[in-house]
């Protein structure tokens, strides 16, 4: 205890904040690298005006109340108050759109990566690159809006993602990781930047417009893993803490995407490595050891924050209406005067899927809150459908759901494996799905034909790792990768869990896979029609 405090008073701790989709987390780690305190804020995304978005009294009330409640939960624990940082380092969900004017104002309401709103722009991009640019890339929604002669486009100084705004704000730094960069806009492997060529592609594009910037004139700078990134100034600093104890001058490492901390925080950055994180939104990234044949609709590329090559499948919808359910069976408890822990109503209902049949008893479940761009569905409608024949008992009824959950995932990544013949050792989980012990991993690997592990630390998620990418760049010594620093001083000698696939779950979910493949009809129908 006396160790910790001194850390915390003589500046040796690491902050790491992420902002999610349905919760805010900050965590402060020590110098073994294991949290000492956190703190969370829940926020929900809004439909405004047929965008999905945040607005910026959302995204600064959260990131306040986020770094209070931790340093709250520092003085409870250690009885000191929070001062200075060794170094801090900043997170969110991927993407999206926010652009501002040359006096710093934002020009339109951020949108978020679940708006599927971009589709005529991915396409004729992903044919001017020969390369997938998928709806949520921020180069997607550029030139959606330049499509859609939005006037905002010609004032237009400065573009940059969710985690890039934060920082910047508070470094006064137009600077963003690779990881997330490359889902701004293509990276050129071998120079770790925007691809060039296809920089001046965009720019002879839209040269009619005449517009008064150029490309590369907007973007912020990339950066890798462990490179200086600016530091708190004064007027950051008030915005971080606003009891005004927090001193300036504390350094922060580049802001990185949720894709890239799910990546650190699972140890999964090595080729032949993978990870699943599965919440409200599910994504998978395997570390490629060569490129891809071609190009898929379904399969973006990206790159770990260290600049390697990753293979993407990123689906819109996973535990949202999940939740929803388990949150109706909780109201049924209610009713009928029984309170309810939700921990045990969730590990029970997720138990329950496991005494179910392999292909869920003829059961069929749409998870679709928002658009889904992998089975092409601009908007959602959730659904659950039976025949009088089907088996329709409790245990099948979670199981459909639990598997319905990754069905576009499967789409993905049947590409991949299956197609490309990628090669991954071990998929490693991590998300709200895989809190209940075991029933993720048995799903997953089901779903994927491959072990999955999830980690002792895999709860932390990617506020721990954004908090490890900051350390590394405060700790690292000379020459040290990211690869040998978490493998040598963060996850040497911890233990996880490991579920390999059983084959009666495996050809049940490929069973599963063609009802669910069949019944698409069923959704456009409910698109079209249920409004």
């Amino acid at each position: 205890m006396n160790d910790i405090k001194n850390s915390i008073i003589n500046g040796k701790t690491v902050l790491g904040i992420e902002l999610g989709s349905t919760r805010i987390k900050a965590i402060l780690i020590g110098e073994d690298n294991v949290p000492i305190a956190s703190g969370s804020h829940d926020w929900e995304n809004r439909y405004v005006n047929n965008i999905w978005t945040y607005s910026l009294e959302d995204i600064w009330e959260g990131v306040q109340d986020s770094y209070q409640k931790m340093a709250s939960d520092v003085r409870a624990q250690y009885g000191v108050t929070l001062q200075t940082i060794g170094a801090i380092g900043f997170s969110a969900m991927m993407h999206g759109y926010m652009v501002f004017n040359k006096e710093e104002e934002l020009l339109v309401p951020f949108r978020t990566w679940r708006n599927t709103i971009t589709k005529k722009a991915s396409e004729e991009l992903t044919k001017l690159f020969n390369y997938h640019i998928p709806q949520r890339w921020s180069i997607a929604h550029l030139y959606q809006a330049i499509l859609n002669e939005e006037e905002h486009v010609a004032d237009i100084s400065f573009q940059t993602t969710l985690e890039g705004y934060i920082h910047w704000k508070l470094t006064g730094e137009k600077v963003i990781g690779v990881g997330e960069a490359s889902g701004m806009f293509p990276i050129d492997i071998d120079t770790k930047n925007y691809n060039a060529n296809m920089i001046k592609q965009f720019d002879e594009l839209i040269a009619s417009k005449n517009f008064s910037w150029k490309l590369g004139d907007i973007m912020p700078k990339v950066l890798l893993a462990g490179e200086d990134a600016g530091v708190l100034t004064e007027e950051g600093a008030k915005l971080l803490d606003v009891t005004g104890q927090l001193k300036s001058g504390i350094p922060l490492c580049p802001p990185e995407g949720d894709a890239g901390t799910g990546m650190v925080a699972t140890n999964s950055i090595a080729k032949r490595t993978g990870n699943v994180s599965a919440g409200t939104s599910v994504f998978a990234m395997i570390v490629l050891e060569k490129e891809l044949s071609k190009a898929y609709e379904e399969i973006d590329l990206v790159t770990t924050p260290t600049g390697n090559l990753v293979a993407m499948v990123h689906c819109n919808n996973c535990t949202s209406d999940l939740n929803a359910w388990v949150g109706l069976f909780k109201e049924v408890a209610e009713a009928m005067g029984v309170e309810v822990d939700m921990n045990k109503l969730f590990a029970t209902l997720y138990n329950k899927a496991l005494e179910g049949d392999s292909d869920c008893g003829g059961l069929l479940a749409y998870n679709y809150f928002s658009g889904e761009h992998i089975t092409h569905f601009e908007e959602g409608r959730p659904l659950f459908v039976r025949t009088p024949e089907s088996k329709f008992n409790l245990a099948n009824f979670m199981r459909v759901n639990l598997f319905t959950s990754l069905g576009a995932l499967k789409t993905g990544l049947d590409i991949l494996l299956k197609e490309e013949g990628v090669k991954v050792d071990e998929i490693l989980g991590h998300g709200g799905l895989f809190k209940t012990k075991d029933v993720g991993q048995k799903i997953m690997a089901a779903a994927i034909d491959a072990p999955v592990s999830v980690m002792e630390t895999a709860g932390e998620g990617g506020a721990w790792g954004m908090a490890l990418l900051a350390s590394y760049m405060l700790n690292k010594s000379e020459n040290e990768t990211l690869d040998d620093y978490l493998t040598r001083k963060v996850f040497a000698g911890k233990v996880g869990t490991k579920v390999d696939p059983d084959s009666k779950d495996v050809a049940g979910f490929d069973e599963f896979m063609k009802r669910y493949t069949n019944g698409l009809a069923i959704e456009r129908a409910a698109v079209d029609n249920f409004k």
